[in-house]
């Protein structure tokens, strides 16, 4: 058993399908009820461990084999010299095998077993969240969404076997209005992306996972949990000079909104690009940056010659207004590397004939990373917001797969999918981010991480790029502690960032 977050490695996840399948083959390859007493025992021994000194403990048990976990768990922690209370919320004779089989174990054992929603749990220690796993599909019942409301409302700590009841493991959103807030989560045999993207880090807690001794490095997974592994620098030769390191241009800031180009610009700079160009859309074509008289100012830099724009590492959007319109055409015609973010995204999502161009780069080799948000993503898919949050891993992925390119679908748990890669979900970040420009300087690093990379990388560069850039921008915010992150101080806690 350990704790998962910070994610020191990158790790497999599944979801609700492949679990399954894992859940079956293993079972059908040890004695009968040895993962469902696995799973008892470790819910029990975390319990202890959260609260050594606790003496009364109640279970709420569901319906399903997440309850037949908590029946295990009990009758390990009376064993222990805990006083046990169950609950059984729903029909104990529909239990599946092994959890009827839980349930005579711990009757025989002498835990305290009543059925329904007790009227009154009364003081506990500790509760566990036992009700429903990921078998779950549809809004708890009325019965099971009032035993919801009281471990809600215990004041107590709640520790939630395999995840918070009410909470759908593929797509972090809840089933229904009743979801299980957990202090803390155990999740058993897999870990599920649900876990880490939508609202599943709001109410899981602090989690935990234990894999119940079943060997899991022959599984392919569903997604992937960013590690802090995945996105180690390269280092650097004492030989290398600046034009060893790339360049990148930023195109945007049209009238009033030069503010979000200039921290992209910024940002590229700070995560190493050699050199930075800004290419501003205002019109009043500024000569210098007084904070970073590093970057070189070049107006209508997006009408110089194919040959120029091919070898560019290009981020578009920032700051854009409707002025990014008139060289986004040229742009996703041209460029060798393009980054498109904020309105460059919106002018896309409105226009059929830059749809089609950014589809066509693929074909010419020439790679893309979006960088929206959910409603963004919402405008060029042509959904509703709520419908890309809905399943955040499936609207980051479909969208890769229509456009052909690199999706950084920003939020909590900001996912990175491409055609044919197996997505990531990243575990940093808060939402200390939650301010104005932090958009921007996520671009802005990206390109600049980007356009260190020497040629022919393809399209994995560019998930490389991505997978470092939002990992490091979120570790920025989790080491800086502060509530809220300006987008300035967000590019110099990059920097600092480990």
């Amino acid at each position: 058993m350990e704790a998962v977050l910070p994610a020191s490695r990158s790790r497999p996840l599944y979801g609700v399908q492949r679990t399954r399948e894992i859940e079956q083959q293993a079972g059908a390859a040890l004695p009968a009820h040895t993962l469902m007493r696995r799973a008892g025992l470790a819910v029990a021994r975390l319990a202890i461990a959260l609260v050594p000194h606790g003496r009364r403990i109640w279970v709420a048990v569901g319906p399903g084999n997440n309850g037949g976990d908590g029946l295990e768990a009990a009758l390990h922690l009376l064993a222990a010299g805990r006083s046990v209370h169950v609950a059984i919320v729903g029909h104990a004779e529909r239990m599946p095998a092994d959890a009827r089989e839980a349930l005579a174990r711990a009757q025989a054992a002498g835990v305290p077993i009543a059925t329904g929603v007790p009227a009154d749990v009364g003081p506990v220690d500790l509760a566990i969240d036992a009700l429903l796993g990921i078998g779950a599909s549809r809004a708890p019942n009325e019965a099971l969404t009032r035993a919801i409301t009281q471990l809600n409302a215990l004041g107590a700590p709640v520790l939630a076997v395999d995840l918070p009841s009410g909470l759908h493991a593929g797509t972090g959103q809840p089933l229904g209005g009743a979801c299980v807030r957990a202090q803390h989560c155990l999740t058993l045999l897999t870990l599920k992306p649900g876990l880490f993207t939508a609202q599943g880090r709001d109410l899981t807690g602090r989690l935990w996972f234990d894999a119940l001794d079943v060997d899991m490095s022959a599984r392919t997974p569903d997604a992937w949990l960013i590690g802090d592994d995945e996105v180690v620098p390269a280092p650097r030769a004492h030989a290398q000079h600046k034009g060893s390191f790339g360049d990148l241009t930023l195109v945007g800031g049209a009238p009033g909104m030069t503010g979000a180009a200039l921290l992209a610009a910024r940002a590229a700079h700070a995560a190493g690009a050699g050199r930075v160009y800004v290419g501003l859309l205002d019109g009043q074509h500024q000569a210098h940056d007084a904070l970073r008289p590093e970057l070189m100012f070049r107006p209508d830099w997006w009408k110089s010659p194919e040959s120029v724009l091919r070898r560019a590492t290009v981020v578009c959007g920032c700051g854009g207004g409707e002025a990014v319109r008139e060289p986004l055409a040229r742009l996703l015609s041209a460029t060798g590397r393009l980054v498109l973010d904020a309105d460059a995204l919106n002018a896309v999502a409105g226009d059929a004939k830059l749809q089609s161009l950014l589809r066509a780069r693929a074909d010419r080799e020439r790679d893309t990373v979006l960088t929206p948000h959910p409603l963004e993503a919402a405008r060029l898919m042509g959904f509703e917001t709520v419908q890309v949050q809905g399943d955040r891993l499936g609207a980051a992925q479909s969208l890769a797969d229509d456009f052909r390119c690199v999706v950084v679908l920003k939020g909590s748990g900001s996912v990175v999918a491409a055609p044919g890669v197996t997505p990531r979900i990243n575990p940093t970040g808060s939402a200390a981010l939650a301010s104005a420009g932090t958009g921007d300087v996520l671009a802005g690093w990206l390109g600049g991480v980007w356009a260190q990379q020497p040629d022919g990388l393809g399209i994995e560069g560019a998930v490389q790029a991505a997978c470092a850039a939002v990992h490091r921008h979120g570790a920025a915010a989790d080491q800086c502690g502060a509530q809220v992150m300006r987008a300035a101080d967000l590019i110099e806690a990059m920097r600092a960032a480990t």
